[in-house]
């Protein structure tokens, strides 16, 4: 189910896809998946694409909460909880810091820090 799950979000161009591993740490899911969408319509758009691709696919009606206002979607799906954000939204609440163990987090960040380095050097890069 993970791999259906991070499948259909990078097929509708979530960003930031992170998966944490709850086994053995928490006993309301096997694994968290915490992506972005650009805006509350992409939120949405994507949160509605992954239930309808998890009902046709597996038969599976998940729980799913926050999509009128597209800011946070929760969809709960006992063996995966799938949070998508708006990135302002994301950054204010910050489940990675919550879940992630420590040296996995400061591996996220490094590999956060190089990317936005090499953004801003293409940003600024001369046509």
């Amino acid at each position: 189910m993970l791999d259906r799950i991070l499948s259909s979000l990078e097929d509708d161009k979530a960003e930031d896809i992170v998966t944490i591993d709850l086994r053995g740490r928490s006993a309301m899911a096997d694994h968290m998946v915490i992506a972005s969408g650009r805006n509350a319509r992409q939120v949405a758009a994507i949160a509605e694409h992954l239930i309808d691709k998890l009902k046709q696919d597996l038969g599976l009606i998940a729980r799913i909460e926050g999509k009128d206002t597209g800011d946070w979607v929760l969809i709960d799906t006992d063996d995966v909880i799938v949070h998508i954000f708006r990135p302002e939204v994301r950054e204010f609440y910050q489940l990675e810091k919550m879940w992630m163990p420590a040296d996995a987090l400061g591996a996220l960040r490094a590999d956060a820090a190089r990317d936005a380095g090499r953004e801003a050097a293409e940003f600024r890069a001369p046509n």
